[in-house]
């Protein structure tokens, strides 16, 4: 019995995951040592509205969370585009338990970058304090692990929330964008786990100019620039006017479809979110694997975390320094 629980262990767990319905509830949280912001009725100080999207029982707005604990994902939209512009991310990724936070603030064609970074930063206390809060829908749900993760202007604001951020397990860009100030320069601080995507047919923030200054001065110990081939900018997300328009006066060489681009970037977000912050030992071998063997993609690998090794010890798998129940 027990080889065979081991045998479990070595296939990816990613592809186990129980669907759940998806949840919907609005909360508008505040900061009150800022100003500005978006929305109303969070209290004193800057207002963060942000659509918070659960696993739950039945789909629904302000339904009941299912039993357990899930990881939280802080995501940062791109220049002026809305947060309904990523259905296609969080209709992936909470079916397969995960909780995504979207902040509507900073929607303008004038936003603060700065301001937006401190939201991102400021949401992964405000989860885990919802999570401790027996009101709230998120009560004893959070499993305590969170990520920030963002597209362009969002992902170049994450490198923002992500320096000098110990409360973070890790950083996802998908074709971060440099802001002001400078995500380049706050790279250098971002010592957790990162992940970059890029797409070499993105003219709207060239590869050369934004995503890969961004991923060489990430101090991180470990890191990966993936870049998909032939990838858009917009293609991160479903079709979005302003993104869209912007990307179409641009110039890039894409020569693969939005469906491809979805399908390439989520077989790299579930293993990496699968590892980062659910623990699953199998999933960073098998997003070690895919980068050697994906010719839709070329790669850059300087993570000193060695593949997992997996072995049985009486009654849990002990991964590196992690050791899962079973």
């Amino acid at each position: 019995m027990k080889q065979f629980i081991f045998i479990l262990f070595l296939i990816p767990l990613t592809g186990f995951s129980q669907p759940f319905e998806i949840g919907h509830t609005t909360i508008t949280f505040n900061d009150p040592a800022r100003t500005g912001g978006y929305g109303s009725g969070g209290g004193p100080g800057r207002q963060i509205q942000s659509e918070i999207y659960y696993p739950a029982a039945t789909a629904g707005i302000d339904v009941s969370m299912v039993s357990g604990q899930y990881p939280v994902v802080i995501f940062g939209h791109g220049f002026v585009m809305a947060w309904d512009a990523y259905q296609n991310i969080w209709e992936e990724f909470v079916p397969k338990g995960y909780i995504f936070v979207f902040p509507r603030t900073e929607g303008n064609f004038s936003p603060s970058h700065d301001d937006f970074g401190q939201d991102l930063a400021l949401l992964v206390g405000e989860m885990e304090a919802e999570s401790n809060d027996a009101a709230s829908i998120f009560y004893q749900h959070h499993n305590g692990k969170t990520a920030i993760m963002g597209h362009s202007m969002g992902g170049g604001s994450s490198i923002l929330a992500a320096a000098n951020n110990t409360s973070i397990e890790t950083v996802i860009g998908l074709a971060p964008a440099e802001t002001n100030p400078s995500a380049i320069a706050a790279a250098a601080n971002v010592t957790v786990p990162a992940l970059v995507l890029s797409g070499d047919g993105d003219a709207v923030t060239p590869p050369a100019d934004h995503h890969e200054p961004i991923y060489s001065a990430l101090a991180s110990s470990c890191k990966y620039f993936t870049n998909i081939i032939g990838g858009a900018h917009c293609y991160f997300a479903n079709s979005n006017f302003n993104c869209d328009f912007g990307e179409g006066t641009s110039g890039g060489n894409i020569t693969i479809t939005r469906p491809e681009q979805h399908t390439i970037t989520f077989q790299y977000l579930k293993p990496w979110l699968a590892y980062t912050l659910k623990g699953e030992c199998a999933a960073k071998n098998t997003f070690d694997s895919l980068l050697v063997q994906d010719a839709a993609v070329t790669y850059i690998n300087e993570c000193t975390i060695s593949a997992p090794t997996i072995t049985l010890n009486g009654s849990a798998v002990i991964c590196e320094s992690e050791t899962v129940e079973i």
